[in-house]
């Protein structure tokens, strides 16, 4: 079943045509790989589908719903959460309160309530702890919960913003070059985190990467662009031999 679906989607910049006539289907449970040279129109998909960016056509349907007008501050509520190329965190704040940020999608109580920390109120708190140990203790976090996130390595901040997205508790993560600034290491043990993602919480990545290792290990199916256009569809090794794949990445 298509958990995702994106129809003839095209946006404009003026002359430049950023995204061209693109359309493809994501399978629920599946993870779902974007390669592309620079300027292929990879994260310009991700910006449609978040809705930051409205297309000049087609249209994007999440779970069964058409979402190409929904108003982007409703996406997370949808269940899309997604992370960027360069990390959006609260810098002076700690990793465990940038989590906690993360659950305030979920919230069901009014200001009234807490103002005064009614009984809901923390109970709702104690869940949203709940949810955010968890997902620290798939990432193994855990020595860095107290920790000011401007302090942090790169590498950490990166895990970091993953870790918010999953305090969502979404059926769609989206994934903007996540390997970009890891050392080889960070790398594989991403490939891992990416498995317990998709296998142990249930969760449909869609992943936009330049590292083909990468994408290699962890994707069930690749679409690979160029100039904003679909090259083609298909297994990581089908993806990575298709001679047009071949000439995007390296010229005639």
């Amino acid at each position: 079943m298509s958990l995702l679906r994106a129809e003839s989607l095209s946006v404009h910049f003026g002359g430049v045509k950023a995204v061209q006539d693109v359309s493809f289907d994501v399978e629920q449970g599946e993870v779902f790989s974007i390669v592309g040279p620079n300027g292929a129109g990879k994260t310009t998909i991700f910006n449609l589908i978040s809705r930051i960016y409205d297309p000049t056509h087609g249209s994007v349907e999440f779970d069964g719903k058409d979402i190409t007008r929904v108003p982007t501050h409703a996406i997370a509520e949808l269940g899309i959460a997604r992370t960027f190329q360069n990390t959006e965190l609260f810098e002076a704040e700690s990793v465990l309160n940038n989590l906690l940020i993360g659950c305030h999608v979920h919230r069901r109580t009014n200001l009234l309530q807490e103002l005064f920390f009614l009984g809901a109120v923390r109970r709702q708190e104690l869940e949203f702890r709940e949810t955010v140990e968890e997902v620290i203790d798939l990432l193994n976090l855990q020595s860095y919960r107290d920790q000011i996130i401007g302090n942090l390595p790169y590498g950490i901040r990166k895990m970091v913003e993953i870790a918010r997205a999953l305090c969502l508790q979404p059926k769609l993560l989206l994934l903007d070059e996540p390997s970009s600034g890891l050392n080889p290491e960070e790398t594989d043990d991403l490939s891992f985190w990416l498995e317990d993602i998709n296998q142990d919480l249930g969760i449909t990545v869609i992943m936009v990467e330049h590292d083909m290792n990468l994408v290699s290990q962890a994707s069930d199916r690749v679409m690979a662009l160029a100039d904003g256009q679909l090259i083609t569809i298909g297994t990581p090794s089908e993806v990575q031999n298709h001679p047009e794949v071949l000439r995007a990445y390296m010229g005639d």
